[in-house]
């Protein structure tokens, strides 16, 4: 069961399926009751109109024995005053839901006109006057609907009775019951039930199918991205891309969305890929240096260049700090917050004791962000723009709106537009003849672009109004 419905398709279907089944079954419930509602409704209207016939005619002095009462699907029942059946259908068997249960009409008492007993006639005539309400030959406009039974010549059936008081001159007050039957109203309902009962698990099965069939043929991308996806995984292959559907639906921006994924994975892979190789190359060689040195003084102590041993230490060293810092800002290390310095002051405090180095920076900068990052910008920028610099390097500090902007620039040779992207890349050096002694391992500029970028800002390149390169690092005010 677990794993039947363990699918997206078989939790759709069901979810569909049991939508719709409580829809039906609210829906055909409230038709059940309207229509039978309305058909008691009709039959109470039919009950009310034999009624008022049969008291029409009693209001216009006919008597019981002048009554039609012969109707053998409407029982009628006509009781007087005091309770007694003195009118009924003809062969009416039993009865219920009525003023009485009687079905045979009862002779009635005849009425002195002397004083021969006359305390109880004057009493029973008072107490007529006093039950009587209506005025002679009136019909009382207020029905009064109850629902029973009755057998007439052996036929059963429930009847909705309709009960109207009459007021006549002769007989006094008289309540009329007249039925009609409720056959119509329960053929109908058991007509509409069976149906439902037979038509709703037909149209369920139906839902049931077409939302299985229909998910399944919304979900089938789905399945070729999941297998593409496991050989991808299984392969280590991350060229490979997923198929992307010929539509415009969720699936189709997934499947975008994930090639996207492969895509920049597949760039950070080749990336860190080229980044171990060019650290192993560039470790090779300060390492290879050392080792030779140190294995000449070992045999021949005299020979031993402790200058160039120490050097080849501090460039070992330098290069391992910046691999260090670059593997903690890949790993998405992030300035702290809060920490508040001057961009300007800064900026004088690192270019201080660097010959042909100027500093502009009329008013204090504020940024926040890491002190030592910050220090290593700047450090990283000064040092590139002194090694290609003819006599002088300009550091220029300032706000810019919402911004903190210092420019380096030198009165070198520039970069030109081709390359100016490219120079912040990790271990690219524009001068392949240049020594690395002169010029690093290439991190320099790396590690700045990446440390304004985690610090929200940006570090670009253009051309000096001197000539040279101009580097712009902007970082948020505070």
């Amino acid at each position: 069961m677990k794993r039947l419905f363990g699918s997206v398709r078989s939790r759709a279907t069901l979810a569909a399926t049991l939508v719709v089944a409580v829809a039906l079954v609210a829906a055909g419930t409230a038709v059940l009751l309207s229509l039978r509602s309305n058909l008691i409704d009709q039959a109470g209207t039919a009950a009310d109109r034999s009624a008022r016939t049969v008291a029409t005619h009693l209001a216009g002095g006919k008597t019981y024995e002048q009554l039609s009462l012969d109707d053998e699907d409407q029982p009628v029942q006509v009781v007087d005053e005091r309770g007694r059946l003195v009118a009924a259908t003809e062969d009416l068997e039993r009865i219920s839901g009525t003023g009485t249960g009687a079905v045979r009409p009862q002779a009635p008492t005849p009425t002195p006109t002397d004083g021969g007993g006359g305390g109880d006639v004057d009493d029973d005539a008072d107490d007529a006057d006093d039950d009587a309400s209506l005025e002679p030959g009136k019909i009382e406009e207020n029905t009064v609907f109850t629902d029973g039974s009755a057998t007439i010549d052996q036929h059963s059936a429930d009847y909705r009775f309709a009960a109207v008081r009459v007021e006549t001159e002769k007989q006094g007050t008289l309540t009329v019951y007249a039925g009609a039957p409720l056959s119509a109203e329960q053929s109908a309902v058991r007509t509409a039930l069976t149906v439902m009962l037979i038509g709703f698990p037909l149209l369920l099965a139906v839902v049931a199918v077409v939302t299985w069939l229909v998910t399944r043929r919304a979900l089938r991308p789905v399945e070729g991205i999941r297998s593409e996806m496991a050989a991808i995984t299984a392969s280590e292959d991350l060229a490979r891309r997923v198929p992307v559907p010929d539509t415009h639906d969720e699936v189709a921006r997934l499947a975008r969305t994930t090639n996207e994924t492969l895509a920049a994975l597949e760039t950070s892979v080749e990336r860190q890929r080229r980044f171990v190789a060019d650290a192993s190359h560039e470790l090779r060689s300060p390492i290879a240096s050392l080792r030779t040195q140190l294995e000449v003084g070992a045999a021949h102590p005299e020979l031993l260049d402790v200058a160039g041993a120490v050097e080849d230490t501090v460039r070992l060293q330098r290069l391992a700090t910046d691999l260090l810092l670059l593997a903690r800002l890949d790993a998405g290390e992030r300035p702290a917050v809060g920490a508040r310095l001057d961009l300007a002051a800064l900026a004088r405090e690192k270019a201080e004791g660097r010959t042909g180095v100027r500093v502009e920076a009329l008013e204090a900068v504020p940024v926040a962000g890491s002190r030592g990052q910050l220090e290593r910008v700047l450090t990283n920028l000064l040092d590139n723009a002194r090694r290609h610099a003819r006599s002088t390097v300009t550091v220029t500090v300032r706000r810019e709106g919402e911004w903190a902007v210092a420019g380096v620039a030198d009165d070198g040779d520039g970069v030109p537009d081709g390359d100016r992207e490219r120079i912040f890349e990790r271990f690219v050096r524009l001068d392949d003849a240049r020594s690395r002694d002169d010029g690093g391992a290439g991190l320099g500029l790396a590690i700045a672009r990446d440390v304004a970028v985690r610090h929200g800002g940006t570090l670009t390149v253009r051309k000096a109004p001197e000539g040279g390169a101009l580097f712009e690092l902007r970082l948020p005010l505070v």
